[in-house]
């Protein structure tokens, strides 16, 4: 076995090592506290150059969610064998769970999780000629939805630590047409609620949390999507909370409830609505829409919300082992929040870790992915790429208005250049996907941490081949299951 020996040259500064300059790390770096540096460690040669990998083969068990039982099956087929696949009943019992799970007065199921953000616009009053406030790094089911209401979107910049909506970006961009902020508890990573709420007090607007990436998470104790006006969804199959195909919304407001069901529960618009402009008009759907969910996903939904805490319980434990290995490692820092806040990340949806190519002598995300991948673990540079740069956003006449769609309703123009976002722009090239760990099993989760660990402290070998980052990096749909 070939290896690798790389010294670090320390001096002592306050009884704390500290590495030469000649590491290539900036001094800054070190400012913060590591569990350990030595005078010497042992490096196996890159996997990219020769040496061993650091993972040499994956147990896809490791990986596999979600996790369908006899149970799950079970329910399944007895919806099939009853014909109930277009009913409701089931359906209602998995909201009323939902709904309990989270401490809410309401849950609404959805087909799918854009739906259930479609119903939660509309449920807040999103209509024609209002905006609303979004972070630009999302999926795009965060936004798109509100054009179909004749609404339009001004988006803002995320705190480059969180990658959640960035508090102190969103007043200055209230006007009086704003009707909401939605939230986006992006990769997992709850987002700073309590500024935000403070903010939409201030102005009267609702906010809208978007929880596809976090199911179950916390906020300083308080379960995301539960914080604000109403909380929404995706539950499809690439999710932590995998029910199939689905999405779903809570709330405790029961005029946003009902205004969702109006919108496209013909069924369930009925003589049990209680808001009174509504019921004259109970029978048909407001928006001609169909968003019920099928019920082979609600009654898996019922079965994975029994044993949905435990099962994210044991990938946090994973995840965070992950992270904990590599504290210390200069250009990686995990994305996740501070131990003993009270805020969590739920099932890791997504998961990501910055990076920061000032310490590793300027070297691409791009390069370093490529060595981690050939230590043997799939990651890949960026994120999705921020929504405001797509032609969508400025030139596309979607609905035949005979002007670009985000501003056919709009008293001004809302349309944002390259350049109006630069935290939003630059993200996408300091961060990377890591491994997600659906079990507590150390011993490989180590092996897939020492394969960020081998390419962080052999960045020199990996300058002199580094052409650098492309010029997209990311992706509009950039997510995977693992």
């Amino acid at each position: 076995m070939r290896r690798f020996w790389l010294y670090y040259i320390v001096t002592v500064e306050k009884g704390k090592p500290v590495p030469h300059a000649a590491a290539g790390v900036s001094p800054e770096f070190y400012s913060k506290p590591y569990k350990e540096w030595v005078t010497m460690n042992a490096v196996e040669q890159l996997a990219l150059f020769g040496g061993p990998k650091a993972v040499v083969e994956q147990d896809e068990s490791l990986f596999k969610w979600p996790i369908i039982t006899e149970e799950d099956e079970a329910a399944a087929v007895q919806v099939l064998r009853d014909g109930a696949m277009s009913g409701t009943d089931i359906t209602k019992a998995f909201e009323r769970e939902f709904a309990d799970w989270l401490g809410m007065s309401y849950a609404l199921a959805f087909n799918n999780g854009t739906n259930a953000l479609l119903g939660a616009f509309y449920g807040c009053g999103v209509g024609v000629g209002d905006e609303i406030i979004c972070p630009s790094v999302t999926y795009w089911a965060s936004a798109l939805p509100a054009y179909s209401l004749g609404a339009s979107v001004v988006f803002a910049e995320i705190d480059p630590v969180t990658l959640c909506l960035d508090p102190n970006d969103i007043e200055h961009r209230i006007t009086d047409k704003t009707k909401a902020i939605v939230v986006v508890h992006y990769l997992g990573h709850p987002a700073d609620m309590d500024p935000i709420m403070a903010i939409a007090k201030k102005h009267n607007l609702k906010v809208i949390e978007d929880v596809s990436h976090a199911q179950g998470g916390y906020y300083k104790g308080r379960r995301v999507g539960t914080i604000g006006d109403v909380g929404a969804m995706s539950l499809m199959a690439g999710k932590s909370f995998a029910i199939g195909e689905g999405g779903i919304f809570v709330t405790n407001d029961e005029e946003i409830y009902e205004r969702a069901i109006a919108l496209g529960h013909y069924e369930r618009f009925n003589a049990d609505i209680r808001t009174p402009y509504l019921q004259p008009h109970i029978g048909l759907p407001y928006g001609g829409y169909k968003f019920r969910m099928h019920q082979v996903s609600s009654a898996v939904g019922r079965v994975q919300l029994k044993y949905y805490d435990e099962r994210i319980g044991e990938i946090d434990k994973a995840m965070n082992r992950f992270w904990d290995r590599l504290e210390g490692v200069p250009g990686i820092r995990p994305h996740r929040p501070e131990k003993g806040s009270g805020s969590t990340m739920g099932g890791w949806y997504a998961a990501h870790g910055h990076y920061v190519p000032e310490e590793l002598g300027g070297l691409s995300v791009t390069r370093f992915c490529e060595a981690v991948r050939a230590e043997g673990v799939p990651t890949q540079a960026g994120c999705n790429i921020p929504l405001h740069l797509h032609p969508l956003q400025h030139e596309v006449d979607v609905y035949g208005h005979g002007k670009p769609t985000i501003i056919a309703n709009a008293s001004r123009d809302v349309r944002q250049p390259k350049g109006s976002l630069p935290v939003s722009e630059a993200i996408p090239e300091r961060v990377f996907w890591i491994p997600w760990f659906k079990h507590y099993r150390p011993e490989q989760i180590d092996r897939y941490a020492d394969a960020f660990r081998k390419a962080a402290l052999q960045y020199e070998a990996l300058l002199p081949g580094d052409t650098g980052n492309p010029e997209t990096v990311g992706g509009w749909n950039f997510f995977r299951q693992k």
